[in-house]
């Protein structure tokens, strides 16, 4: 079948690109409100466990990570999306007519495997068509739009699950996936010419992987973004829980979330604004430093009871990590590959990979500990930002 041969018009490039970005959004976010109804129907003796929807899908989008670069760059960018949402589809299907927790998760994780697909190779489109500032420009109108799914997810999520049941969301992902891949196969011609591609070979990214991991400064900041991104994950876990049990406010927890992500979504540009003046380093600090005085007060709030222990401290919990996340990935990602320029591309890869894959196993461990109360989340919130302000304060010796 021959596929279209003209590039696409520049606000349906953008509007294709942040479609393809929000999958991950809309597949997590979504699910939030519904994982209680989950946890009654599928593991009535261990609902808590619902919990692990979240990040398992996370451990196979990492692992996904590693290989939809290399997989397109021997394929091609339109065939790898396209297979990728064919799968993301083929295992949403599986979950919606799951019948116990086990059959669930298998089919989340292949999920996410799908899912990395369209969040990998779409950043790969944009390296093709575009180069220096019209490149950042465009990933910039992407990641704009990107931003609003965080915020509607969990209300899509709420209304479907309301209307039809939990189900519905798995549904819901299909028709997400039909609208991409359709859009996918009938306007966007394919970007990289056949004369262009490099065999599939694992040696490259074996080499990669061996290089970021046996780079001391790399490694440390790897393992800073990796607890840090673990906290997001926990708290993607646990939070809808404990809105439901410590406060009984499940039915406004998407208006909550959708707050939250809106203000999250504006500490990108401040910190776009702050970092030349400041440096990544010292805005990393202030962001960990503010954290974990945030995460203390709470932990010691609720573990003793005192009157400031409320759904307004909470509130200030939740809103201060999730803002501070935008003074923190993007730093530590930076300041990971800063020393990689000889293999940005597959570093890039090798970290995102090893960071999300990481911090899924850690979530999913911590995420057990999960009682419905803010405590265990506070602690385990606390633990991995000691971790990471530790590998920080560790790399300075190696700094430049």
């Amino acid at each position: 079948m021959t596929g279209p041969t003209r590039p696409l018009p520049f606000g349906e490039f953008i509007a294709l690109l942040a479609l393809l970005m929000a999958t991950v959004a809309y597949s997590v976010d979504a699910m939030l409100p519904l994982l209680d109804p989950i946890g009654r129907e599928l593991a009535p003796a261990t609902p808590e466990n619902a919990q692990l929807v979240i990040t398992v899908f996370m451990f196979g989008l990492g692992l996904g990570t590693f290989v939809m670069g290399p997989l397109s760059d021997a394929l091609g960018r339109k065939t790898v999306i396209l297979g990728g949402i064919t799968l993301y589809m083929v295992a949403a299907g599986v979950a919606a007519v799951s019948n116990d927790l086990t059959t669930l998760l298998i089919a989340r994780f292949v999920h996410g495997i799908g899912c990395a697909a369209p969040r990998v190779v779409a950043q790969a489109l944009v390296r093709d068509l575009y180069s220096g500032r019209q490149m950042a420009r465009v990933i910039s109108f992407g990641m704009t739009i990107f931003t609003l799914f965080p915020a509607i997810a969990p209300y899509m999520g709420a209304e479907l699950g309301a209307l039809f049941g939990w189900r519905a969301i798995f549904w819901s992902f299909i028709a997400f996936g039909i609208v991409s891949f359709l859009w996918m196969a009938l306007r966007q011609p394919e970007t990289l010419a056949a004369d262009n591609r490099r065999p599939l070979a694992l040696g490259p990214l074996w080499r990669a992987l061996v290089t970021v991991l046996s780079h001391a400064r790399v490694r440390l900041y790897l393992m800073a973004l990796t607890f840090v991104f673990a906290t997001m994950l926990t708290w993607l876990s646990a939070v809808a829980a404990i809105f439901d049990q410590s406060f009984g406010r499940l039915e406004q927890f998407p208006a909550w979330f959708a707050l939250v992500a809106l203000l999250s979504g504006t500490t990108s540009l401040i910190n776009a604004k702050l970092v030349v003046r400041l440096g990544m380093r010292r805005l990393i600090g202030i962001a960990l430093g503010a954290q974990i005085a945030m995460v203390a007060v709470t932990l010691v709030g609720f573990t003793l009871d005192l009157p400031l222990a409320g759904f307004g401290l909470f509130i200030t919990f939740m809103a201060l990590q999730f803002l501070s996340l935008g003074f923190l990935i993007g730093n530590m990602n930076a300041l990971a590959l800063e020393p990689m320029g000889h293999v940005a591309g597959m570093a890039a890869s090798v970290i995102g990979g090893v960071s999300t894959v990481v911090a899924a196993v850690l979530a999913a461990g911590l995420t057990l500990l999960a009682d419905g109360t803010p405590v265990p989340l506070a602690a385990s919130v606390l633990a991995c930002l000691l971790a990471s302000a530790g590998a920080m304060l560790a790399a300075r010796r190696y700094a430049d």
